[in-house]
């Protein structure tokens, strides 16, 4: 999209324009997955929060500290990349995060988060703002892929899922002969993303200092580990009786597989739910108290900091270089 030629107030009328759809498209998603969930009546979903007293202030407050506590350290990862760069304050790092997030909730895999970060700065750094946006997303990833590895393990070691090792190794040859192309293509230099080659993208990860990515993986691996006690928590909450141990190695592989699935095949998001059941009836959770824990893990951590990502959405203004 490209603005430049027109008049300012026809540009101002077309930014004002995409805010409210988005801002409106991202409500009317929350709205729909919350009315025409077939899995969980939203009725009887806060029927239950009630008789579980879910509501009680210490409850609340102590779960919105932990989701304010999960993206503080999301936005404090932001801001630790986006230095490589450009300075920025905590302020408009906070600014960004939620208002991706907003524009970003109704897109496939939150992929509209890319554009969204990048838009915050001139044309010119756009494309290094993409690279780190991804750069901190494979943090984050790679954590729940190591700790979902170590569960999955464990989880298998205590209950016995009866995997068909034969379908797992046939996939993992699939995946193996996919990285083996892809490793291949990298050789030979002749992908790009978004218009950038492979070598110049490794070259620009090389310029990002160690300390950097230090820094980085170590606050995805806290920010992991402060919404998998988010999860935990809740389990309690509904007088879950089970160890924390137990918990966590259920947790972990349900973020691993949840994770990973989608991204493999094109399912619809019902699939994270699905996964969530299966997982917990293993320790003796029971359908619907998963289902909640699922539905108020999405409220307190996407549809929550979108509310006010949306008040950021309204209030965005194009950089000084405002080609877009």
């Amino acid at each position: 999209m490209h603005f430049g030629s027109l008049p300012y107030k026809t540009k101002q009328f077309f930014l004002l324009l995409i805010k409210l759809s988005i801002v409106v498209g991202a409500f009317y998603f929350i709205y729909k997955k919350l009315t025409e969930n077939e899995e969980l009546d939203f009725h009887v979903f806060i029927s239950f929060l009630k008789e579980n007293d879910a509501f009680s202030t210490k409850i609340v407050f102590f779960l919105v500290f932990l989701t304010i506590f999960n993206w503080f350290l999301e936005i404090l990862k932001w801001k630790t990349l986006v230095a490589t760069i450009e300075k920025i304050s905590f302020k408009n790092a906070l600014e960004q995060s939620l208002g991706s997030l907003t524009a970003s909730l109704f897109t496939p895999n939150r992929v509209g988060e890319y554009g969204a970060k990048a838009i915050y700065y001139a044309s010119g750094k756009r494309k290094k703002i993409v690279l780190l946006n991804f750069l901190g997303n494979v943090m984050q990833m790679s954590t729940t892929i190591l700790f979902g590895i170590v569960g999955l393990i464990l989880l298998n070691s205590k209950y016995d899922l009866n995997i068909n090792y034969f379908k797992a190794s046939r996939f993992l040859v699939i995946i193996i002969i996919v990285v083996l192309f892809a490793a291949f293509g990298l050789k030979q230099n002749k992908f790009k993303i978004k218009g950038i080659s492979i070598d110049r993208l490794l070259q620009f990860f090389k310029t990002i200092s160690a300390k950097t990515k230090i820094i980085g993986m170590i606050l995805s691996v806290i920010r992991y580990l402060v919404f998998s006690f988010q999860f935990y928590y809740l389990l309690d909450v509904f007088g879950v009786n089970v160890s924390y141990y137990n918990a966590m190695i259920v947790i972990t592989s349900m973020y691993l597989l949840a994770s990973v699935i989608p991204s493999v095949f094109i399912f619809d998001v019902v699939i994270k739910s699905s996964i969530a059941v299966y997982l917990f009836s293993i320790v003796g959770v029971n359908d619907f108290t998963t289902l909640a824990i699922v539905t108020l893990m999405w409220l307190l951590n996407f549809v929550l900091p979108s509310l006010f990502g949306s008040y950021y959405v309204l209030n965005f203004n194009l950089p000084k270089d405002n080609n877009l």
